[in-house]
C-alpha cells in the first residue's frame, strides 16, 4: 500500500494489455466499478474491480467490444486473481453486475455474476465451450447459453455454475427486436429471511421484468422464488437502472425496491406506484419525522405524472411530486441544509431544491446531481462529482460543500490525478465507509488506471456513530453500488443535522477465526496414501479451548467440495510450540486430491466447524500441490 499524500493511498493494479478492434485499431482498458468484501477472512476488506475496455457499449449501441475482466486485490496491492469473462459477455454498464458478499456465513466473501461459454476463472479453468463465439454481425450476443457462477473469493475459482435465470428467451419479449432491452441486468444481496443473505439476479425493467432469488449454502446454489411481471401492466416498465434493498415493512426481512415497484421478501409484489422507469433512486430514512423509510425517485418519461417524487417506502403512497414533462434523468437526496429538517432533494429538469416535505426552498441547487458523501466533520452530506472533460468522457473527482446561505457550491477536494467513471455521471469506482470512522472514503481510478486511489477525510469530528458498514441498508447499498447506474448508499436510520442517537447495530460477530496447519504441507497429486492419512492441526485464538471443538462438525472445503474431518489418535497438543493448544484431526488424502481436480501450486484450503457450545469457527490453511 503506497501512501502518496496526507489523505489518500494507492492500491496498485495490473492493467490488462491493449486489445485490437476488428478494423485493426487498438482499444485500451480502464478500471471501472469496484466493490469490497473480506475474501480471506482476516477481518480486512479486499477490493474487487471491473476492467472496462475503451470500446464498451451502451445496450442501445451496436459494435464489438473487448473482454471484461474482474480482478481482486488486497489493500496493499497484492494481486489475488483475475477472471476473464470471455467474448460472449459484452462490455457495458448494464451487462455485468458483480455481487461480492459472504453468502454462506463462513466469514469469507464469495463473488457471483453472469457468465458464458469462454469465461475463464481465477485458476485458469474455462466455463463451458472455450471455442464458442455467439457474437452476431452487430457485435451483440443474442444466442448461446447463459450462466450464473459463484466464485471463491480468495482464489477466483468457479465453485458452482448453473443456467442463468431469468433466461433470454425471445428477444422481442423484452421490448425491442435488436437486443437492447433483453440485456438489461440488475442484481442485489438481500436478507430475505431476516437472518442470512440471499443473491437476487434480475433481468429487464423497460417492459418485461423477472427477478430470481437464490441461496448459496454448503457449496450449492438453490432457488428461493421467482417474480415475473407476466404482462401485468401495473408491473411492466416499472424498473430503474438501479435498485435498492431495505426492510420497508418492518417485518425484519428485506424487500427489493425495484424502481417504481417493490417486491416483498417472499417474491410477491408488495406494491407498484405505476410511476414508471427512471435513472436514479434513493431509499433510506429521508424524513426523520415520519415512521419508517422513504423513497425518492426521478422518471424519464415525458408523460409521467411526476418527474420527481417522494413516497412512503412501506405503502407506495406518494407524499409529494413535481410534474416536469421532461426526461428527468438525474436526482439526488441528502441533508445539505440544516435550516430544513430531514434530507433535501433536487433533480434535473426544473425541479429545483426541495425540502423533504416537498417545499421548494431554492431555484438553485448543487451542481452535482449524481453522488453525495459524508466527508467532513459535521452531519451534513457533501456533493461528490467530477470536473468533466468531454474530450475524454471523464474528469478528476471532486467533493464540494453546499453553501446554503449563498446558494452555491464550494470546493473541498479536487482529486487531481484521478478520473471518474461512466461518462457524465461522474461516479467514483466506489464510495463506502471501508476504513472505519463513520465518514466515507471515495475511490477513484488514477488517470492511467495503474492504481485505485482511496481518499479519506482528514477532518476532525465531534460525532460518534457506529461504523456505517454495520447498518444493513448501507452495507447492502455498497454491495449494489456497482449495478448499472451507480447511486450512493444510504443508511436505514436518519443521518443528518438534528439526528437522534444512532441505533446500535443488530449484529453479532459469530465466527471464531481459526488456523489450519496441514501435514504434509506439500501434497503430490500422485500420492496413493489411504484414508485418514492427511493431518491438520486446528488452532484457535488463545481465549478459546481447542479441545472443545466438536470434530463431527469439522469440514474442509477444497475448491468448493466438502471433506469431513475424522478424529485423530492424539486429540490435543502444541504442534507449533507456541504455547497455544491445537486439535489434531485427519481427512482422506484421496478425497483432497480428487477435489483439487488437477490444480497445482499454492492452494488455500478452508476449514469450518463448531465448538461444543455451538460457536462456529472458520479459517484457512495452505497446501503446496505438486505433480
Amino acid at each position: 500500500m503506497k501512501v502518496w499524500g496526507t489523505n489518500y493511498l494507492d492500491v496498485p493494479l495490473r492493467k490488462p494489455a491493449d486489445g485490437v478492434n476488428p478494423d485493426g485499431s487498438k482499444f485500451t482498458y480502464n478500471a471501472n466499478d469496484a466493490s469490497v468484501g473480506d475474501l480471506d477472512g482476516d477481518g480486512q476488506y479486499e477490493i474487487i474491480v471491473k476492467w472496462d475496455p475503451s470500446n464498451s457499449k451502451d445496450n442501445s449501441q451496436d459494435g464489438v467490444t473487448g473482454e471484461v475482466f474482474i480482478d481482486a486485490y488486497k489493500l496493499d496491492g497484492t494481486f489475488l486473481w483475475r477472471i476473464s469473462l470471455g467474448k460472449n459477455i459484452r462490455a457495458g454498464a448494464h451487462y455485468t453486475q458483480f455481487m461480492v458478499y459472504d453468502l454462506d456465513g463462513d466469514g469469507k466473501a464469495e463473488v457471483a455474476f453472469k457468465t458464458a461459454d469462454g469465461t475463464r476463472d481465477g485458476t485458469g479453468k474455462v466455463i463451458g465451450d472455450p471455442n464458442a463465439d455467439y457474437r452476431n454481425a452487430k457485435g451483440r450476443v443474442l444466442d448461446g447459453p447463459e450462466y450464473l457462477t459463484v466464485f471463491d473469493g480468495l482464489t477466483g475459482k468457479a465453485l458452482y455454475t448453473t443456467d442463468y435465470d431469468p433466461p433470454r428467451g425471445k428477444v422481442t419479449d423484452w421490448g425491442d427486436n435488436y437486443g437492447n432491452r433483453v440485456d438489461r441486468f440488475l442484481a442485489a444481496i438481500a436478507y430475505l429471511d431476516g437472518k442470512t443473505p440471499s443473491l437476487v439476479m434480475a433481468r429487464g425493467y423497460y417492459t418485461h421484468t423477472v427477478l430470481v432469488a437464490y441461496n448459496w449454502r454448503d457449496g450449492k446454489l438453490t432457488k428461493l422464488w421467482k417474480f415475473d411481471s407476466n404482462g401485468n401492466p401495473d408491473y411492466e416498465a416499472q424498473g430503474n437502472h438501479n435498485l435498492s434493498v431495505a426492510d420497508v415493512d418492518g417485518d425484519g426481512k428485506d424487500e427489493i425496491i425495484y424502481g417504481a415497484m417493490t417486491i416483498d421478501d417472499n417474491g410477491q409484489i408488495l406494491y407498484s406506484t405505476k410511476l414508471g422507469h427512471g435513472d436514479a433512486l434513493h431509499v433510506g430514512d429521508l424524513d426523520p419525522d415520519r415512521p419508517g423509510l422513504e423513497v425518492f425517485k426521478v422518471d424519464e418519461h415525458t408523460n409521467a405524472p411526476y418527474g420527481a417524487a417522494l413516497w412512503d417506502a412501506k405503502t407506495g403512497q406518494v407524499l409529494w411530486g413535481v410534474y416536469t414533462g421532461k426526461d428527468t434523468g438525474r436526482g439526488m437526496s441528502a441533508d445539505i441544509d440544516p435550516r430544513y429538517r430531514g434530507e433535501e432533494q433536487w433533480a434535473a429538469a426544473g425541479v429545483g431544491l426541495r425540502s423533504v416535505k416537498g417545499e421548494k426552498i431554492g431555484s438553485t441547487s448543487p451542481s452535482s446531481i449524481n453522488f453525495g458523501i459524508w466527508w467532513d466533520g459535521d452531519l451534513l452530506r457533501e456533493p461528490l462529482d467530477h470536473n468533466y472533460n468531454s474530450s475524454i468522457g471523464a474528469g478528476p473527482g471532486k467533493i464540494d460543500k453546499w453553501d446554503y446561505v449563498n446558494g452555491k457550491t464550494v470546493n473541498l477536494l479536487t482529486a487531481d490525478g484521478t478520473l471518474s467513471n461512466n461518462s457524465t455521471k461522474g461516479t467514483p469506482s466506489l464510495q463506502a465507509d471501508i476504513l472505519g470512522d463513520w465518514r466515507e472514503e471515495a475511490v477513484w481510478r488514477t488517470a492511467d488506471s495503474s492504481a485505485l486511489r482511496i481518499y479519506t477525510t482528514t477532518s476532525l469530528t465531534d460525532h460518534r456513530i457506529y461504523t456505517l458498514m454495520h447498518d444493513p441498508v448501507y452495507r447492502l447499498g455498497v454491495a449494489w453500488q456497482n449495478v448499472a447506474y451507480n447511486q450512493p448508499p444510504h443508511t436505514g436510520f436518519y443521518l443528518g443535522d438534528g439526528m437522534a442517537a444512532p441505533p446500535k447495530p443488530n449484529m453479532y460477530t459469530a465466527v471464531i477465526p481459526a488456523k489450519a496447519d496441514l501435514n504434509p504441507q506439500t501434497l503430490s497429486l500422485k500420492s496413493k496414501g489411504g484414508a485418514n492419512s492427511f493431518t491438520a492441526y486446528l488452532e484457535l485464538p488463545t481465549e478459546y479451548d481447542a479441545s472443545q471443538i466438536d470434530v463431527s462438525t469439522v469440514t474442509f472445503q477444497v475448491y468448493g467440495k466438502s471433506i469431513p474431518a475424522q478424529p485423530a489418535p492424539t486429540a490435543v497438543g502444541d504442534e507449533n510450540g507456541n504455547g497455544v493448544p491445537d486439535l489434531m484431526v485427519k481427512l482422506d488424502r484421496q478425497k483432497v486430491i480428487e477435489a483439487l481436480g488437477g490444480s497445482q501450486g499454492d492452494t488455500v484450503i478452508r476449514v469450518t466447524g463448531r465448538l461444543r457450545d455451538g460457536s462456529p469457527f472458520s479459517g484457512t490453511g495452505r497446501l503446496n500441490v505438486i505433480r
